[in-house]
């Protein structure tokens, strides 16, 4: 088996609302809404996040994003109104920070200088 994209999916309460914060998250609206209660956003070529309304696993996500400024990334977070938690540091020297969605779902920014 060779894949030839990667789907992270966050389940979610209410996707209106939902869409609405990862569209700050992302600086951009969806790349895509095709199906009711769905919405994605094509970060790289072969690497998709993906909202979709199921509230039973609403908040049940862990999603990790790679950033090469965590420092600048957090400062566009904040000018979007959103805050991520205090920076924690993590063997040789990567950098880490993170936040939730309305659900709780956690998103971790990663700053790795030894990718």
């Amino acid at each position: 088996m060779t894949p030839t994209r990667v789907f992270a999916i966050a389940p979610v309460g209410e996707i209106d609302r939902s869409a609405a914060w990862y569209e700050r998250l992302f600086g951009r609206p969806a790349d895509r809404r095709p199906m009711p209660g769905l919405a994605d956003w094509h970060l790289t070529e072969t690497g998709w996040v993906q909202v979709f309304q199921a509230p039973e696993q609403a908040g049940s996500t862990l999603l990790n994003l790679e950033v090469t400024d965590l420092d600048g990334a957090l400062a566009e977070l904040a000018g979007r109104g959103l805050t991520a938690g205090e920076v924690q540091s993590g063997a040789q020297n990567v950098r880490f920070a993170a936040l939730h969605d309305p659900d709780g779902n956690r998103i971790t920014l990663i700053e790795n200088p030894v990718t």
